[in-house]
Protein backbone atom coordinates (compact mmCIF):
# COMPACT_ATOMS: atom_id res chain seq x y z
CA UNK A 1 0.00 0.00 0.00
CA UNK A 2 1.74 3.30 -1.11
CA UNK A 3 0.75 6.54 0.44
CA UNK A 4 -0.28 8.95 -1.79
CA UNK A 5 -1.07 12.71 -1.61
CA UNK A 6 -3.22 14.71 -4.11
CA UNK A 7 -3.55 18.44 -4.77
CA UNK A 8 -6.12 20.01 -5.80
CA UNK A 9 -10.02 18.38 -5.39
CA UNK A 10 -10.61 18.99 -9.01
CA UNK A 11 -12.70 16.69 -11.32
CA UNK A 12 -9.70 14.75 -12.51
CA UNK A 13 -7.76 14.59 -9.05
CA UNK A 14 -11.07 13.34 -7.76
CA UNK A 15 -11.29 10.49 -10.67
CA UNK A 16 -7.62 9.48 -9.70
CA UNK A 17 -8.21 9.48 -6.24
CA UNK A 18 -11.01 6.98 -5.71
CA UNK A 19 -9.73 4.57 -8.19
CA UNK A 20 -6.44 5.00 -6.55
CA UNK A 21 -7.85 4.13 -3.30
CA UNK A 22 -10.18 1.10 -4.58
CA UNK A 23 -6.53 -0.22 -5.70
CA UNK A 24 -5.65 -0.61 -2.11
CA UNK A 25 -3.70 3.07 -1.54
CA UNK A 26 -3.76 5.17 1.21
CA UNK A 27 -4.94 8.54 -0.88
CA UNK A 28 -5.13 12.00 0.37
CA UNK A 29 -6.63 15.06 -1.33
CA UNK A 30 -5.06 18.55 -0.19
CA UNK A 31 -7.36 21.68 -1.65
CA UNK A 32 -6.32 25.06 -1.18
CA UNK A 33 -10.38 26.38 -0.78
CA UNK A 34 -13.18 25.10 0.82
CA UNK A 35 -14.82 22.68 -1.19
CA UNK A 36 -14.02 20.29 -4.03
CA UNK A 37 -15.11 19.87 -7.72
CA UNK A 38 -12.46 22.66 -9.33
CA UNK A 39 -14.51 24.70 -11.48
CA UNK A 40 -17.76 22.66 -10.76
CA UNK A 41 -19.66 25.41 -8.28
CA UNK A 42 -23.13 26.15 -8.12
CA UNK A 43 -23.97 29.60 -6.69
CA UNK A 44 -27.41 30.02 -4.86
CA UNK A 45 -29.47 32.94 -4.04
CA UNK A 46 -33.04 33.81 -2.97
CA UNK A 47 -33.75 30.07 -3.97
CA UNK A 48 -32.25 30.26 -7.37
CA UNK A 49 -29.27 27.86 -8.14
CA UNK A 50 -27.06 28.05 -10.53
CA UNK A 51 -24.05 26.05 -11.81
CA UNK A 52 -21.05 28.52 -12.78
CA UNK A 53 -19.04 26.07 -14.37
CA UNK A 54 -19.47 23.94 -17.34
CA UNK A 55 -23.37 23.02 -17.50
CA UNK A 56 -24.01 20.08 -19.37
CA UNK A 57 -22.09 16.82 -19.56
CA UNK A 58 -20.86 15.00 -22.41
CA UNK A 59 -19.56 11.51 -22.76
CA UNK A 60 -21.60 10.33 -19.29
CA UNK A 61 -19.58 6.88 -20.45
CA UNK A 62 -16.47 8.10 -18.73
CA UNK A 63 -18.00 8.93 -15.24
CA UNK A 64 -20.33 5.74 -15.78
CA UNK A 65 -17.27 3.65 -16.00
CA UNK A 66 -15.70 5.40 -12.68
CA UNK A 67 -18.52 4.32 -10.43
CA UNK A 68 -18.53 1.02 -12.25
CA UNK A 69 -14.48 0.78 -11.27
CA UNK A 70 -14.54 1.87 -7.86
CA UNK A 71 -18.07 0.98 -6.06
CA UNK A 72 -21.03 -1.23 -6.90
CA UNK A 73 -23.18 1.73 -7.09
CA UNK A 74 -23.32 2.70 -11.08
CA UNK A 75 -23.48 6.66 -11.38
CA UNK A 76 -27.53 6.61 -12.56
CA UNK A 77 -28.08 4.78 -8.48
CA UNK A 78 -26.04 8.33 -7.76
CA UNK A 79 -27.27 11.49 -9.95
CA UNK A 80 -30.46 11.15 -12.49
CA UNK A 81 -28.85 11.85 -15.98
CA UNK A 82 -31.37 13.51 -18.68
CA UNK A 83 -30.56 13.57 -22.15
CA UNK A 84 -31.13 16.88 -24.14
CA UNK A 85 -33.43 17.18 -26.59
CA UNK A 86 -33.22 19.17 -28.54
CA UNK A 87 -29.23 19.06 -28.15
CA UNK A 88 -29.40 22.88 -29.13
CA UNK A 89 -30.79 25.32 -30.67
CA UNK A 90 -29.12 27.91 -32.96
CA UNK A 91 -29.69 31.43 -33.61
CA UNK A 92 -27.65 32.96 -36.18
CA UNK A 93 -26.52 36.03 -37.45
CA UNK A 94 -28.99 36.79 -40.38
CA UNK A 95 -32.09 35.63 -37.77
CA UNK A 96 -32.48 31.98 -39.42
CA UNK A 97 -32.96 29.78 -36.21
CA UNK A 98 -32.72 26.18 -36.46
CA UNK A 99 -33.04 22.89 -33.07
CA UNK A 100 -30.44 19.97 -33.12
CA UNK A 101 -31.75 16.54 -32.34
CA UNK A 102 -29.63 14.53 -29.73
CA UNK A 103 -27.72 11.99 -31.37
CA UNK A 104 -29.61 11.51 -34.80
CA UNK A 105 -27.50 12.16 -38.10
CA UNK A 106 -30.84 11.93 -39.90
CA UNK A 107 -33.00 14.32 -37.97
CA UNK A 108 -30.05 16.65 -38.07
CA UNK A 109 -29.42 16.43 -41.64
CA UNK A 110 -33.39 16.76 -41.89
CA UNK A 111 -33.79 20.08 -39.68
CA UNK A 112 -30.69 22.07 -41.35
CA UNK A 113 -32.46 20.82 -44.43
CA UNK A 114 -35.53 22.82 -43.57
CA UNK A 115 -33.97 25.58 -41.74
CA UNK A 116 -30.89 26.73 -44.35
CA UNK A 117 -32.03 25.40 -47.76
CA UNK A 118 -31.51 21.96 -49.46
CA UNK A 119 -28.33 20.39 -49.33
CA UNK A 120 -26.75 22.19 -46.21
CA UNK A 121 -28.09 18.67 -44.08
CA UNK A 122 -25.57 16.46 -46.67
CA UNK A 123 -23.13 18.86 -46.18
CA UNK A 124 -22.93 18.59 -42.51
CA UNK A 125 -23.73 15.45 -42.48
CA UNK A 126 -20.65 14.35 -45.22
CA UNK A 127 -18.51 16.38 -42.65
CA UNK A 128 -19.67 14.29 -39.64
CA UNK A 129 -18.44 11.25 -41.61
CA UNK A 130 -15.09 12.87 -42.16
CA UNK A 131 -14.87 13.80 -38.93
CA UNK A 132 -15.58 10.48 -37.25
CA UNK A 133 -12.29 9.38 -39.53
CA UNK A 134 -10.45 11.69 -37.55
CA UNK A 135 -12.28 10.57 -34.38
CA UNK A 136 -11.12 7.28 -35.28
CA UNK A 137 -7.72 8.11 -35.69
CA UNK A 138 -7.22 9.90 -32.36
CA UNK A 139 -9.55 8.66 -30.09
CA UNK A 140 -7.31 6.12 -28.17
CA UNK A 141 -3.84 8.36 -28.54
CA UNK A 142 -5.05 11.45 -27.46
CA UNK A 143 -7.76 10.04 -24.90
CA UNK A 144 -7.48 6.71 -23.85
CA UNK A 145 -3.88 6.31 -23.38
CA UNK A 146 -0.65 8.03 -21.69
CA UNK A 147 0.87 10.64 -24.11
CA UNK A 148 3.29 8.69 -26.53
CA UNK A 149 7.03 9.67 -25.98
CA UNK A 150 7.13 10.24 -29.61
CA UNK A 151 3.90 12.96 -29.45
CA UNK A 152 5.67 14.77 -32.36
CA UNK A 153 4.00 12.16 -34.49
CA UNK A 154 0.59 13.26 -33.55
CA UNK A 155 1.89 17.09 -33.52
CA UNK A 156 3.20 16.26 -37.65
CA UNK A 157 0.34 14.66 -38.92
CA UNK A 158 -3.48 16.00 -39.40
CA UNK A 159 -6.13 13.23 -38.70
CA UNK A 160 -9.31 15.57 -40.21
CA UNK A 161 -9.44 13.96 -44.37
CA UNK A 162 -9.88 17.39 -46.00
CA UNK A 163 -11.83 17.83 -49.32
CA UNK A 164 -9.60 19.24 -52.01
CA UNK A 165 -10.16 22.76 -52.81
CA UNK A 166 -9.21 23.71 -55.78
CA UNK A 167 -8.04 27.82 -55.84
CA UNK A 168 -6.20 30.01 -58.30
CA UNK A 169 -5.13 26.95 -59.77
CA UNK A 170 -3.34 25.48 -56.78
CA UNK A 171 -5.36 22.19 -54.30
CA UNK A 172 -5.11 22.44 -50.72
CA UNK A 173 -6.61 21.08 -48.01
CA UNK A 174 -7.93 22.51 -45.15
CA UNK A 175 -5.74 22.99 -42.34
CA UNK A 176 -7.66 24.99 -39.58
CA UNK A 177 -11.51 24.43 -38.54
CA UNK A 178 -12.09 28.09 -40.19
CA UNK A 179 -11.04 26.65 -43.45
CA UNK A 180 -13.32 23.77 -42.79
CA UNK A 181 -16.19 25.60 -42.61
CA UNK A 182 -15.63 27.75 -45.83
CA UNK A 183 -14.31 24.93 -48.02
CA UNK A 184 -16.20 22.55 -47.07
CA UNK A 185 -19.63 23.76 -45.74
CA UNK A 186 -20.09 26.90 -48.19
CA UNK A 187 -22.82 28.38 -46.15
CA UNK A 188 -21.54 30.91 -43.28
CA UNK A 189 -24.35 29.24 -41.01
CA UNK A 190 -23.06 26.15 -41.06
CA UNK A 191 -19.52 27.37 -41.20
CA UNK A 192 -20.99 29.10 -37.38
CA UNK A 193 -22.43 26.11 -36.19
CA UNK A 194 -19.25 24.26 -36.92
CA UNK A 195 -16.96 27.12 -35.40
CA UNK A 196 -19.41 27.42 -32.34
CA UNK A 197 -18.18 24.08 -30.68
CA UNK A 198 -14.33 25.38 -30.63
CA UNK A 199 -15.61 29.20 -29.01
CA UNK A 200 -17.54 26.89 -26.35
CA UNK A 201 -13.87 25.80 -25.55
CA UNK A 202 -11.99 28.89 -25.63
CA UNK A 203 -10.59 28.25 -29.05
CA UNK A 204 -9.82 30.30 -32.06
CA UNK A 205 -11.73 28.75 -35.19
CA UNK A 206 -8.87 30.59 -37.26
CA UNK A 207 -6.03 29.14 -35.24
CA UNK A 208 -7.77 25.61 -34.30
CA UNK A 209 -6.77 22.85 -36.51
CA UNK A 210 -8.81 20.68 -38.65
CA UNK A 211 -8.46 18.08 -36.22
CA UNK A 212 -11.05 19.80 -34.22
CA UNK A 213 -13.82 18.33 -36.38
CA UNK A 214 -13.79 15.80 -33.64
CA UNK A 215 -15.26 17.80 -31.05
CA UNK A 216 -18.89 18.52 -32.89
CA UNK A 217 -18.22 14.57 -33.69
CA UNK A 218 -18.09 13.56 -30.29
CA UNK A 219 -21.24 15.63 -29.06
CA UNK A 220 -23.34 14.06 -32.54
CA UNK A 221 -22.09 10.64 -31.17
CA UNK A 222 -22.76 10.19 -27.74
CA UNK A 223 -25.47 13.07 -26.95
CA UNK A 224 -25.65 15.30 -24.83
CA UNK A 225 -26.60 15.04 -21.33
CA UNK A 226 -27.74 17.10 -18.18
CA UNK A 227 -27.72 16.38 -14.36
CA UNK A 228 -30.55 16.74 -12.75
CA UNK A 229 -30.02 19.27 -9.97
CA UNK A 230 -27.32 20.71 -11.73
CA UNK A 231 -23.53 19.38 -12.82
CA UNK A 232 -22.25 20.10 -9.36
CA UNK A 233 -24.41 17.49 -8.31
CA UNK A 234 -22.01 15.27 -10.47
CA UNK A 235 -18.87 16.46 -8.58
CA UNK A 236 -20.59 15.61 -5.56
CA UNK A 237 -21.38 12.02 -6.22
CA UNK A 238 -17.22 11.54 -7.07
CA UNK A 239 -16.29 13.26 -3.66
CA UNK A 240 -18.98 10.92 -2.01
CA UNK A 241 -17.35 8.19 -4.13
CA UNK A 242 -14.05 8.80 -2.64
CA UNK A 243 -14.97 8.99 1.06
CA UNK A 244 -16.92 5.89 0.67
CA UNK A 245 -13.60 4.60 -0.73
CA UNK A 246 -11.68 6.37 2.44
CA UNK A 247 -10.08 9.14 0.39
CA UNK A 248 -9.21 11.23 2.93
CA UNK A 249 -9.75 15.42 2.23
CA UNK A 250 -7.83 18.41 4.07
CA UNK A 251 -9.66 21.62 2.72
CA UNK A 252 -7.83 25.06 3.31
CA UNK A 253 -4.65 23.20 2.92
CA UNK A 254 -2.41 25.29 0.62
CA UNK A 255 0.36 23.40 -0.76
CA UNK A 256 3.67 25.17 -1.27
CA UNK A 257 6.39 22.68 -2.36
CA UNK A 258 6.87 19.33 -3.34
CA UNK A 259 9.11 17.44 -1.43
CA UNK A 260 12.10 15.43 -3.00
CA UNK A 261 14.10 12.61 -1.85
CA UNK A 262 16.98 10.23 -3.71
CA UNK A 263 15.07 11.61 -6.82
CA UNK A 264 11.64 11.60 -6.35
CA UNK A 265 8.84 13.30 -5.50
CA UNK A 266 8.25 12.32 -1.79
CA UNK A 267 5.30 14.47 -0.58
CA UNK A 268 4.48 17.83 0.18
CA UNK A 269 4.91 21.06 2.35
CA UNK A 270 2.06 23.81 3.33
CA UNK A 271 1.28 27.36 3.59
CA UNK A 272 1.11 26.62 7.29
CA UNK A 273 -1.43 24.96 10.15
CA UNK A 274 -1.31 20.92 10.24
CA UNK A 275 -1.50 17.94 7.98
CA UNK A 276 -4.13 15.43 9.32
CA UNK A 277 -3.37 12.60 6.52
CA UNK A 278 -1.29 9.61 6.41
CA UNK A 279 -1.49 10.06 10.65
CA UNK A 280 1.71 12.32 10.75
CA UNK A 281 0.26 13.85 13.86
CA UNK A 282 0.60 17.49 12.57
CA UNK A 283 2.87 19.66 10.93
CA UNK A 284 3.32 21.47 7.52
CA UNK A 285 4.84 18.48 5.84
CA UNK A 286 3.33 15.40 4.75
CA UNK A 287 4.97 12.82 3.19
CA UNK A 288 4.23 10.64 0.03
CA UNK A 289 5.04 7.70 -2.65
CA UNK A 290 3.52 9.04 -4.98
CA UNK A 291 2.29 13.27 -5.63
CA UNK A 292 -0.34 13.83 -7.98
CA UNK A 293 -1.05 17.26 -9.09
CA UNK A 294 -3.89 19.01 -10.27
CA UNK A 295 -3.30 22.43 -11.34
CA UNK A 296 -1.42 24.70 -13.94
CA UNK A 297 1.74 24.23 -15.42
CA UNK A 298 2.80 27.74 -13.79
CA UNK A 299 1.80 26.77 -10.71
CA UNK A 300 3.42 23.18 -10.62
CA UNK A 301 6.18 24.31 -12.12
CA UNK A 302 6.83 26.62 -8.93
CA UNK A 303 6.68 24.07 -6.79
CA UNK A 304 9.37 21.98 -7.64
CA UNK A 305 11.64 24.90 -8.80
CA UNK A 306 12.78 22.90 -12.13
CA UNK A 307 11.61 21.73 -15.63
CA UNK A 308 9.49 18.39 -15.32
CA UNK A 309 10.05 17.54 -18.81
CA UNK A 310 12.41 16.29 -21.39
CA UNK A 311 14.69 19.49 -23.09
CA UNK A 312 12.75 20.55 -25.91
CA UNK A 313 9.28 19.69 -25.00
CA UNK A 314 8.06 23.26 -24.97
CA UNK A 315 4.27 22.89 -24.27
CA UNK A 316 4.71 22.02 -20.48
CA UNK A 317 6.57 25.36 -20.25
CA UNK A 318 4.02 27.47 -22.03
CA UNK A 319 2.04 29.76 -20.41
CA UNK A 320 -1.44 28.29 -20.23
CA UNK A 321 -4.12 29.38 -22.39
CA UNK A 322 -6.05 32.67 -21.24
CA UNK A 323 -9.25 32.20 -22.20
CA UNK A 324 -11.85 32.29 -19.30
CA UNK A 325 -16.06 31.78 -18.75
CA UNK A 326 -17.79 35.53 -18.83
CA UNK A 327 -20.88 34.00 -16.98
CA UNK A 328 -24.04 36.37 -16.48
CA UNK A 329 -26.82 34.49 -14.22
CA UNK A 330 -30.34 35.47 -14.62
CA UNK A 331 -33.09 35.64 -11.71
CA UNK A 332 -36.49 35.66 -14.11
CA UNK A 333 -39.66 35.81 -12.93
CA UNK A 334 -42.47 33.94 -14.70
CA UNK A 335 -42.37 30.03 -16.00
CA UNK A 336 -40.04 28.69 -18.83
CA UNK A 337 -42.33 28.54 -21.90
CA UNK A 338 -43.21 25.66 -22.99
CA UNK A 339 -41.04 23.63 -25.28
CA UNK A 340 -37.96 25.97 -24.52
CA UNK A 341 -34.78 24.61 -25.77
CA UNK A 342 -32.35 23.50 -22.68
CA UNK A 343 -29.18 25.26 -24.55
CA UNK A 344 -29.36 27.77 -27.31
CA UNK A 345 -26.60 29.78 -29.32
CA UNK A 346 -26.55 32.76 -30.19
CA UNK A 347 -24.29 33.80 -33.25
CA UNK A 348 -22.38 36.77 -32.88
CA UNK A 349 -23.62 39.27 -35.72
CA UNK A 350 -19.57 40.55 -35.86
CA UNK A 351 -16.21 40.15 -34.53
CA UNK A 352 -16.78 42.79 -31.71
CA UNK A 353 -19.86 40.96 -30.28
CA UNK A 354 -19.61 37.75 -28.66
CA UNK A 355 -21.28 34.34 -29.31
CA UNK A 356 -23.22 33.24 -26.23
CA UNK A 357 -24.76 29.83 -24.95
CA UNK A 358 -28.02 29.81 -22.92
CA UNK A 359 -28.77 27.62 -20.80
CA UNK A 360 -32.48 27.20 -19.14
CA UNK A 361 -32.51 23.53 -17.58
CA UNK A 362 -36.47 22.61 -17.19
CA UNK A 363 -35.77 21.71 -13.43
CA UNK A 364 -37.36 22.62 -10.54
CA UNK A 365 -34.67 22.36 -7.78
CA UNK A 366 -33.07 25.47 -9.96
CA UNK A 367 -35.11 27.88 -9.35
CA UNK A 368 -37.71 28.94 -6.04
CA UNK A 369 -42.00 28.04 -6.57
CA UNK A 370 -44.51 30.16 -7.68
CA UNK A 371 -43.33 30.74 -11.50
CA UNK A 372 -39.82 31.83 -11.72
CA UNK A 373 -36.88 31.09 -14.31
CA UNK A 374 -33.27 30.25 -13.93
CA UNK A 375 -30.98 30.92 -16.52
CA UNK A 376 -27.22 31.02 -17.54
CA UNK A 377 -25.56 32.76 -20.03
CA UNK A 378 -21.73 32.69 -20.99
CA UNK A 379 -18.96 33.14 -23.39
CA UNK A 380 -15.68 32.64 -23.61
CA UNK A 381 -13.10 35.45 -23.41
CA UNK A 382 -9.99 36.32 -23.12
CA UNK A 383 -9.04 36.60 -18.90
CA UNK A 384 -6.97 39.66 -19.69
CA UNK A 385 -9.15 42.18 -21.10
CA UNK A 386 -9.59 44.37 -18.23
CA UNK A 387 -12.28 42.64 -16.06
CA UNK A 388 -11.02 44.14 -12.83
CA UNK A 389 -12.43 47.43 -14.19
CA UNK A 390 -15.69 47.99 -13.66
CA UNK A 391 -16.97 49.63 -17.02
CA UNK A 392 -15.75 47.22 -18.91
CA UNK A 393 -17.94 44.56 -16.92
CA UNK A 394 -20.84 46.75 -17.38
CA UNK A 395 -20.29 46.86 -21.34
CA UNK A 396 -19.70 43.51 -21.88
CA UNK A 397 -22.74 42.58 -19.26
CA UNK A 398 -25.15 44.74 -22.00
CA UNK A 399 -23.80 42.78 -24.84
CA UNK A 400 -24.29 39.54 -23.68
CA UNK A 401 -28.09 40.54 -22.32
CA UNK A 402 -28.64 41.65 -25.70
CA UNK A 403 -27.54 37.98 -27.19
CA UNK A 404 -29.39 36.31 -24.74
CA UNK A 405 -32.59 38.14 -25.43
CA UNK A 406 -32.76 36.50 -28.92
CA UNK A 407 -33.28 32.98 -26.76
CA UNK A 408 -35.23 34.13 -23.79
CA UNK A 409 -39.11 35.91 -24.62
CA UNK A 410 -38.98 38.67 -22.55
CA UNK A 411 -35.85 38.66 -20.82
CA UNK A 412 -35.16 42.35 -20.18
CA UNK A 413 -39.11 42.83 -18.41
CA UNK A 414 -38.98 39.38 -16.82
CA UNK A 415 -35.50 40.12 -15.36
CA UNK A 416 -35.31 40.36 -11.50
CA UNK A 417 -31.95 40.37 -10.57
CA UNK A 418 -28.74 38.91 -11.98
CA UNK A 419 -25.05 38.16 -11.34
CA UNK A 420 -22.01 39.04 -13.01
CA UNK A 421 -19.01 36.41 -12.84
CA UNK A 422 -15.78 37.06 -15.44
CA UNK A 423 -12.51 35.07 -15.03
CA UNK A 424 -11.00 37.03 -12.56
CA UNK A 425 -13.85 35.30 -10.08
CA UNK A 426 -13.39 31.87 -11.31
CA UNK A 427 -9.38 32.43 -10.37
CA UNK A 428 -10.41 33.30 -7.09
CA UNK A 429 -12.24 30.48 -6.55
CA UNK A 430 -9.85 27.85 -7.99
CA UNK A 431 -6.38 29.50 -8.70
CA UNK A 432 -6.67 30.35 -12.50
CA UNK A 433 -9.43 32.36 -14.86
CA UNK A 434 -8.55 29.91 -17.66
CA UNK A 435 -10.51 26.69 -19.11
CA UNK A 436 -8.05 24.78 -20.74
CA UNK A 437 -9.18 23.12 -24.29
CA UNK A 438 -9.54 19.88 -24.88
CA UNK A 439 -6.33 18.25 -26.39
CA UNK A 440 -6.25 17.89 -30.11
CA UNK A 441 -3.79 16.47 -32.78
CA UNK A 442 -1.54 18.26 -35.37
CA UNK A 443 -0.67 21.97 -35.48
CA UNK A 444 3.58 21.08 -34.08
CA UNK A 445 1.76 20.03 -31.13
CA UNK A 446 0.60 23.36 -29.92
CA UNK A 447 -3.19 22.04 -28.83
CA UNK A 448 -1.34 19.02 -26.77
CA UNK A 449 -1.41 18.98 -23.26
CA UNK A 450 1.99 17.56 -20.87
CA UNK A 451 1.97 13.91 -20.53
CA UNK A 452 0.72 12.79 -17.36
CA UNK A 453 4.36 11.83 -16.19
CA UNK A 454 7.02 13.84 -15.15
CA UNK A 455 10.68 14.07 -15.70
CA UNK A 456 10.48 14.11 -11.40
CA UNK A 457 9.88 10.40 -10.67
CA UNK A 458 6.94 9.57 -8.30
CA UNK A 459 5.09 13.43 -9.49
CA UNK A 460 1.68 12.74 -12.29
CA UNK A 461 -0.07 15.45 -13.25
CA UNK A 462 -4.27 15.03 -13.99
CA UNK A 463 -6.90 17.47 -14.32
CA UNK A 464 -7.66 19.69 -17.27
CA UNK A 465 -3.78 21.45 -17.57
CA UNK A 466 -2.68 17.72 -18.53
CA UNK A 467 -3.28 15.19 -21.24
CA UNK A 468 -5.72 14.37 -22.49
CA UNK A 469 -6.76 18.03 -21.47
CA UNK A 470 -9.95 20.29 -20.62
CA UNK A 471 -13.68 19.31 -20.51
CA UNK A 472 -14.88 17.19 -18.45
CA UNK A 473 -14.86 13.69 -19.94
CA UNK A 474 -11.28 14.79 -20.62
CA UNK A 475 -10.70 15.33 -16.73
CA UNK A 476 -12.35 11.87 -15.77
CA UNK A 477 -9.62 10.38 -18.52
CA UNK A 478 -6.94 11.46 -16.87
CA UNK A 479 -7.97 10.45 -13.43
CA UNK A 480 -7.82 7.08 -15.03
CA UNK A 481 -5.00 7.04 -16.97
CA UNK A 482 -2.59 8.85 -13.70
CA UNK A 483 -4.16 5.55 -11.98
CA UNK A 484 -3.43 3.49 -14.34
CA UNK A 485 0.44 4.54 -14.55
CA UNK A 486 0.38 4.33 -10.62
CA UNK A 487 -1.00 1.17 -10.37
CA UNK A 488 0.27 -0.39 -13.74
CA UNK A 489 3.87 0.99 -13.64
CA UNK A 490 5.61 2.89 -16.81
CA UNK A 491 4.43 -0.05 -19.22
CA UNK A 492 0.77 0.68 -18.57
CA UNK A 493 -0.84 1.36 -22.38
CA UNK A 494 -3.92 2.59 -21.27
CA UNK A 495 -7.88 1.58 -21.14
CA UNK A 496 -8.71 -1.47 -22.69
Amino acid sequence: MARIAVIGAGMGAMAAAARLAVAGHRVAVYERTETYGGAVRRFERDGFRFDTGPGLLPLPAVYRDLFVKTGKEPLEACVELVQVDPSSRHVFADGTEVSLPNASRAGVVTALDEALGAGAGGRWGDFLVRAREAWDRTRRPLLEEPLWPNWRVLAEREPYPAVPHKRLLRTRRATTLAEVGEWELRDPRLAALLESHALAHGLDPRLAPASAAVLPYLEHAFGTWYVRGGIRELARAVYERCLARRVEFAFGAEVTGILEKDGRAAGVEFAGGTSPAFGSGGGTVAEADHVVADVDPVRLRGLTGHPLDADGDVRAETVPPRTGRFTVLLALRGEREPGAAHRTVVHAPDPARPTVTVLRPDDPSSRPEGGYESVVVQAMVPTEAGWEQESTVRRFTGLVLDAAGAAVPGLRERLIWHEVRTPGDTAAETGSGAVPAPALAAADGRFLHPANTTRLPGLYRVGGWSHPGGGLPHAGMSGALVAGLIVEGPDFRGSQ
